[in-house]
């Protein structure tokens, strides 16, 4: 009689693992694992900035435009075709807000609800901008709006309420100061964990807050008081662009202890290759695609540019929003590398006292 054959004889066997060519073990071994790595991702990262910056800059057109309205559009003879017209040229939905009085559309162009505010009056239209809120943004209005108006046969007023200031009519500088707090807040933090590596954690959270302070007093000195390109109010500028490098070298801190080496790959993510572009410092925000105008808004440099915007052309008008998310990433960064210090590549050992 056959013996079936047992358990044992019913298993397959695993199949055998091809040994790893020697050349390969070598390179793995060898000292040029890392540079080719490196090289990698380097050119990754080149594709990837410039295109981050491309996409969102090269051609920036509004999707959704908030505009105050005093009066009825619709009562006018001219009115709905300008409002049409206007978002034929802009390529973009103009979203009409009423307001009872001027004065109200004033204040909404304050608080920044809107760009702009559309007064209709009997057979004439005015278009008070806010090149404040927007510097790309009114720029199109002002070169769309009287084009409209001549080819509907409306006449049409416009003016900028809220212009730039002298030195800045394009209005980058105070995304240029952001960009500088930003970068030089996570290299200030590279640089103390490479020259700085015997800094314990409280102590590498006080230089990290002492170069923050000073830089950003450096930034403000130089731009306001030496240059006079942006008058910027002291200390909220000052205190904003503090805070934007200290959480920039706090987030890059807490990468570091997360990644090790690495860490400069997710902060240059967060910080410059998706934070920039989406700040609406060089372009505003209603002319960003749609995603990276929702993201900028909760990444520091984002708020960091809404705030220092705010501060030096809204005084009074202040929201707490992007302090919210600035002092947001700053504890979480700080919390993340204080609860896992003892992974961070640095700190000494503590001789004992007899």
């Amino acid at each position: 009689m056959r013996r079936l054959p047992g358990v044992r004889g019913l298993r397959r066997r695993a199949p055998r693992r091809r040994p790893v060519p020697e050349h390969l073990r070598a390179f793995r071994a060898g000292p040029f694992l890392t540079p080719v790595v490196l090289v990698l991702l380097l050119a990754a990262v080149a594709g990837l900035f410039a295109g981050s910056y491309t996409a969102a800059m090269a051609n920036p057109t509004p999707h959704n435009l908030p505009v105050a309205v005093v009066g009825d559009v619709d009562a006018e003879p001219g009115g709905r075709a300008f409002v049409s017209g206007l978002e034929e040229a802009l390529e973009a939905s103009v979203e009409l807000r009423p307001y009872a009085t001027y004065a109200q559309a004033r204040d909404a162009v304050e608080e920044q609800k809107v760009f702009a505010v559309l007064r209709v009056g009997p057979g004439r239209m005015r278009v008070d901008l806010s090149g404040a809120a927007g510097a790309s943004v009114a720029r199109l209005l002002m070169e769309d709006a009287p084009r409209v108006a001549k080819r509907v046969g409306v006449p049409v007023t416009v003016r900028d309420i809220k212009p730039m200031q002298s030195g800045d009519p394009q209005g980058l500088a105070l995304f240029y100061i952001s960009l500088a707090a930003v970068i030089v807040g996570f290299m200030g933090a590279i640089q103390l964990s490479v020259h700085a590596r015997s800094l314990n954690p409280a102590e590498r959270i006080a230089f990290t807050a002492a170069y923050a302070l000073l830089g950003g007093f450096t930034i403000y000195a130089v731009v306001d008081l030496m240059l006079g390109v942006v008058r910027m109010p002291f200390p909220q500028s000052w205190l904003t662009l503090a805070l934007t490098m200290f959480t920039s070298g706090m987030v890059f801190t807490m990468f570091n202890t997360l990644m090790g080496r690495w860490a400069i790959l997710p902060t240059w993510v967060v910080m410059v290759l998706v934070g920039n572009p989406s700040s609406g410092g060089a372009v505003s925000w209603p002319l960003l695609p749609s995603p990276l105008g929702e993201i900028g808004r909760w990444l520091p440099p984002g708020a960091s540019v809404n705030a220092q915007h705010t501060a030096v052309y809204f005084a009074g008008h202040q929201h707490p929003f992007p302090y919210l998310v600035l002092a947001g990433w700053a504890v979480a960064g700080t919390a993340v590398f204080w609860t896992w210090r003892h992974r961070h590549p640095g700190g000494r050992e503590r001789t004992a006292v007899v």
